[in-house]
């Protein structure tokens, strides 16, 4: 289970068998069934997931009670709402499986512990959040600049899995677009 954790980690530092046993003392396993909201809106998270199989969305409610994706994770990814985790406000987005879902999680407490305990850590912390940062401003930057078609065949060219897996509805909240608009910019796409 903490197989394609560590080999995320990998990527950043050298995985020594000290910093798995600290991994695997503080990651806990979860299978969570698609559709469930793992956190709400309204608190303060305390979670970090590592999604190990499945996909994940973040949205918010806007003023006429719709939902809004604010972002959408693969596996391989981690999932939190990143800025209320990290400066500890309350949140005002959900974070909801969107398939079935194979996480590890792990509490903001223990990740602070781990980065503590090994601070080769520190390093591969700061480019989780900054990645997730980094989505966030790419998809406002996109939302601002680029076409309902450019968005999509961003996504397309960039997270093309994605179109697999995940709700056309939400897929085109997260586009900033109608399903029906979608829709029709893939039927254009097709001819």
């Amino acid at each position: 289970m903490l197989s394609k954790l560590y080999a995320h980690i990998a990527q950043s530092l050298t995985v020594s068998e000290n910093l798995k046993q600290t991994i695997e003392q503080n990651f806990t396993p979860l299978q969570i069934p698609k559709n469930t909201i793992i956190e709400e809106e309204g608190k303060v998270p305390q979670h970090l997931y590592f999604i190990n199989e499945g996909y994940m969305r973040s949205f918010y409610y806007d003023n006429d009670g719709d939902e809004v994706t604010t972002f959408l994770a693969t596996p391989e990814q981690y999932m939190a709402s990143f800025l209320s985790l990290s400066q500890q406000k309350i949140s005002t987005e959900n974070i909801e499986t969107i398939t079935d879902c194979s996480l590890l999680k792990v509490s903001r407490e223990d990740f602070l512990g781990i980065i503590e305990k090994h601070p080769e850590f520190r390093d591969y912390s700061l480019k989780i959040f900054e990645q997730a940062f980094s989505a966030m401003n790419q998809r406002a930057n996109d939302l601002a600049t680029l076409s309902a078609e450019q968005r999509y065949t961003q996504l397309l060219n960039n997270q093309g899995n994605i179109l697999q897996n995940v709700p056309i509805q939400y897929i085109a909240s997260f586009l900033g677009i109608k399903p029906q608009s979608l829709s029709r910019i893939r039927k254009q796409m097709i001819k």
